[in-house]
């Protein structure tokens, strides 16, 4: 049984000393690099294409698996993402090729959620601001940066209230004061009851959050959800956090919305590519936007995510070749061979 880490360029040289902890005898196991900004038939993209012809296990982190990459496999049984989402695969044409997609339900709800919160607070406080103020600056003066709200009793809008989403609920209604409300349209009504929080529409989200944080999934359907025109809709000149994929989020829409004065302030985890051109990115400037925090998707990370990410996904690949289908997380093409 042979199993491939499907690698990016920014992914290449990450360690797989725990992920091969978890592999059983018999697997042979090859790291292989494919690089999105070439085109398949470059000699690099062809060593990933001959790496992955007689694969059985696909361990990916960000490589794309479109109908080229699937139709290079001859016998795959499974790709499973170091991730909870699942949209670099076409789910659909890798289930007409017998290929399941599985991807892990849980292993960074904390460090995520406390992103969102950390960024947000950052951002309400001016923490950053003050800090460079005193360190590169030399200045010691508090009323630096006017007009902080108190965070007790504001309004905090979760777009997609799935179980990040739910914690990062809890973390700013019980432990902020916060009021918290969320737009879901898939959640059971039930759970945001257990969890004490309303359901709204997305344009009352939209409305009356003086936070807006995002949790969803990202689909086909939700791509380049956040344009001009959705954050015209924010009423409030909300704090805006990104903790879902990057392409939810027009970068020429957020500089519009931060540049006009919409929102208050943004705090993103990620950009619309996973290995981006800093040099060209708009939301980055000379200095540096005082309102506005930019992370390398490092909200899930932590060395405790990074264990349970590379164990879970080694677990999802095993439990799923082997038959103990009811073992995986989450097998998101319905694929049982």
């Amino acid at each position: 049984m042979k199993l491939v880490y499907a690698e990016t360029p920014a992914t290449m040289g990450q360690d797989h000393s725990v992920d091969d902890s978890f592999l059983p005898e018999g697997v042979t196991h090859i790291i292989s690099e494919y690089d999105p900004a070439q085109p398949i038939t470059s000699e690099k993209n062809q060593k990933f294409v001959a790496d992955i012809k007689d694969a059985d296990i696909i361990i990916n982190s960000y490589v794309d698996f479109q109908e080229e990459l699937l139709d290079a496999m001859d016998h795959c049984k499974v790709i499973s993402f170091q991730s909870t989402g699942y949209n670099a695969a076409n789910l659909e044409y890798a289930a007409k090729k017998g290929v399941a997609v599985v991807s892990i339900r849980d292993y960074c709800t904390q460090e995520t959620a406390e992103n969102a919160i950390a960024s947000m607070m950052c951002l309400q406080r001016n923490t950053i601001n003050y800090n460079r103020a005193i360190q590169e600056d030399k200045v010691w003066d508090y009323s630096l940066f006017p007009g902080m709200k108190r965070v007790e009793g504001q309004t905090m809008a979760i777009i997609g209230f799935g179980r990040i989403g739910q914690h990062v609920g809890r973390i700013a209604g019980k432990g902020l004061g916060m009021k918290v409300i969320a737009y879901d349209p898939f959640l059971p009504p039930e759970i945001a009851k257990e969890q004490g929080v309303e359901l709204v529409d997305l344009d009352t989200a939209l409305a009356e959050g003086d936070v807006i944080s995002v949790h969803m999934n990202l689909t086909a359907d939700n791509k380049y959800f956040f344009t001009k025109e959705t954050f015209a809709k924010m009423k409030k000149h909300p704090i805006f956090i990104n903790e879902g994929r990057g392409e939810m989020v027009e970068e020429a829409a957020l500089k519009w919305a931060l540049d006009e004065g919409i929102l208050r302030g943004a705090g993103i985890d990620m950009l619309e590519s996973e290995d981006p051109d800093l040099s060209k990115c708009v939301l980055i400037e000379d200095p540096p936007r005082k309102n506005l925090i930019i992370n390398p998707h490092s909200g899930y990370w932590s060395d405790t995510s990074d264990y349970l990410v590379r164990k879970y996904s080694m677990e999802n690949a095993m439990n799923y070749v082997n038959g103990n289908f009811d073992a995986v997380h989450d097998i998101r093409n319905g694929v049982r061979k």
